[in-house]
């Protein structure tokens, strides 16, 4: 694939700010071919045909966590994320795999670990784990990325059932464990699941948000495990329900390459009795301050408020995102964000647990949330146990679409006929428009159909097309790549890069203006399912074959403008070098 730097489709004025990659569609590719008829039940709905190309791609490295056929303890039923970075920066999104073990352990060298796999960019992956020192075992759970120290390469931090790790890239295709340096060891075993960088205090320095799950002793367990639960009349492990819940932890970054815990002083702790799994930072108010909500199993899910003045005030309850429509507590996994329906602000979908439907909460502007999960139909199934999510434009139509991964807890459910499976299907909405989605996954082709027990999952453009592909970690098994062989319209793909901010833009809302159409979107790290998705932003364009605009409100709160993009390009926008905004508009 050639690689071209064009200058010409800018203004004079915006020369220095705009670096635009011309990408041909004659190189090798995640394999670009003709597809076969797809049946629709609409000729006005996209014609989508997801194909998993894992294999061919050579991600070969296995998942494990606890027991193939049996979960004795629910520390063996959560699975783990993955991340999609640029670690070597070479173009191209690498793959980073986190992976679980066992109880009973492993033969010293045969261990499972986590998998960094550098993209070829030919539609072929090589695993460099261990020449980029990231080899480590253990309850591996989830991974968020950001470059914490403005050094232009992009971080990783671990989570794990123990002790997280920060790994610093070194930009020299290596990462160092500085986990004790930046302060961020803990003084006790935690359940560590989602996390994410953010620069909540707008000092131009990424923080970290770290969720909590259980506060799980997992000797005392284990001593207990005569003691079963009952799901449905099967014998099951037990918990969440009736163990204490984790601590949300919150750290500040000093801006020396050090953090400090924060996590009372900033009034995170204060709601205490959730089972967190993964936080997604937004902007939730368009206040210029990023908020924090975090998806709870069985309790109420948190909407932590930025009050702008270093702490939070947790108003999941006042703002209607804490329970679904009928004010109950729900099994939250997995979550997104997206202005789905083009009014400005950004609603939530979240995943849930078996005997419940995904919830979508529509932002109302006014810091109220109403859950539409039903008109909006995405309340037809209640027997997929949720998790990977994420809003995406499938077909580029400029209208964000969703897809879910699933996979049941129990293996137990197998040996029962309870109208469900412990590997499930996948699951894609699309966005019809006027708030509604339509539930395409039959029609969506045989990658969407494959049952697997997923947890995490991410989106990116592997191969910069201006297609998304989803990379999905599974449960005691080999990872899926998949990539919508269907019908496309016109794209562009856009990386911050800030200057009075923090160098990867994180928390930059950008709009995109195309004729009357208005897209926005932002910089996030986290989300979906304890996973770390592209940092670059992807906009569908429809048939138009430029942008007219593209607004940018970094996190410094400066606001700039850039403009006649063209379609099809990757731009890369630098804070300070657009044209200064004098007005909202």
């Amino acid at each position: 694939m050639k690689t071209q730097f064009i200058r010409g489709t800018v203004p004079v004025a915006l020369l220095c700010c705009v670096v635009i990659r011309s990408l041909s569609h004659e190189g090798k590719g995640l394999e670009q071919q003709s597809l076969p008829p797809v049946a629709m039940a609409d000729s006005s709905q996209p014609k989508v045909q997801f194909t998993d190309l894992a294999a061919k791609a050579g991600l070969t490295s296995r998942h494990v966590t606890g027991h193939l056929d049996s979960k004795e303890y629910i520390l063996e039923s959560t699975g783990s994320g993955l991340a999609l970075i640029d670690y070597n920066h070479d173009g191209f999104l690498d793959i980073f795999l986190v992976n679980g073990t066992t109880l009973a352990g492993f033969p010293p060298g045969q261990e499972p670990t986590n998998h960094l796999y550098q993209n070829n960019g030919d539609g072929t992956f090589k695993d460099v784990t261990q020449k980029a020192n990231l080899v480590r075992t253990g309850w591996g759970q989830g991974v968020c990325a950001g470059d914490y120290d403005n050094d232009g390469n992009d971080d990783l931090v671990v989570t794990y059932y123990g002790q997280n790790v920060l790994y610093r890239n070194t930009g020299k295709g290596s990462f160092a464990d500085v986990t004790e340096k930046a302060g961020l060891l803990l003084k006790a075993t935690r359940w560590n699941t989602g996390c994410s960088f953010l620069d909540y205090d707008k000092d131009g320095n990424l923080d970290l948000f770290v969720a909590n799950y259980i506060n799980l002793d997992l000797k005392r367990s284990m001593s207990k495990s005569s003691e079963n639960c009952v799901w449905k009349g099967i014998p099951v492990f037990c918990g969440p329900q009736g163990l204490p819940p984790g601590t949300n932890m919150l750290y500040r970054n000093r801006g020396d390459g050090t953090f400090v815990d924060v996590s009372e002083k900033s009034g995170i702790t204060i709601p205490g009795n959730s089972y967190s799994f993964t936080p997604l930072v937004s902007d939730y108010d368009n206040d210029g301050w990023p908020d924090i909500y975090v998806a709870s199993d069985s309790t109420a899910n948190i909407l932590y408020h930025n009050d702008r003045n270093g702490t939070f005030t947790d108003i999941g309850l006042l703002s209607g995102t804490a329970y679904n429509r009928d004010g109950k507590e729900q099994g939250g996994m997995g979550v997104s964000a997206a202005d789905y329906d083009g009014d400005g602000f950004f609603d939530i979908v979240k995943t849930n647990f078996d005997g419940d439907t995904s919830t979508l909460y529509h932002n109302n502007g006014d810091g109220s949330f109403f859950d539409v999960t039903l008109p909006a139909g995405l309340g037809r199934n209640t027997h997929f146990v949720g998790w990977g999510t994420g809003f995406f434009d499938i077909d580029n139509d400029g209208w964000k679409d969703i897809f879910m991964v699933n996979g049941h807890i129990y293996p137990e459910v197998d040996r029962y006929r309870l109208e469900r499976t412990y590997r499930q299907d996948r699951q894609i909405f699309w966005n019809s428009r006027k708030g509604k989605f339509l539930d395409i996954s039959s029609q969506a082709g045989p990658a969407i159909l494959d049952r697997r027990s997923s947890r995490g999952a991410a989106l990116g453009d592997l191969d910069n097309d201006g297609s998304l592909e989803i990379v999905i970690n599974n449960m005691n098994d080999l990872p899926s790549l998949l990539k919508n062989l269907g019908e496309k319209e016109n794209w562009i793909l856009i990386k911050t890069v800030g200057k009075q901010s923090n160098r990867n833009g994180i928390g930059a809302r950008v709009a995109v203006i195309t004729g009357k159409h208005r897209q926005i979107d932002e910089v996030r790290s986290g989300g979906s399912y304890l996973s770390q998705s592209d940092l670059r932003l992807h906009f569908g364009l429809g048939p138009a074959v430029k942008v007219d605009r593209v607004e940018v409100l970094w996190p410094s709160g400066k606001k700039e403008f850039f403009k006649d993009l063209k379609a099809g390009q990757i731009a890369i926008l630098e804070e300070g070098r657009g044209s200064e905004m004098t007005s909202d508009k």
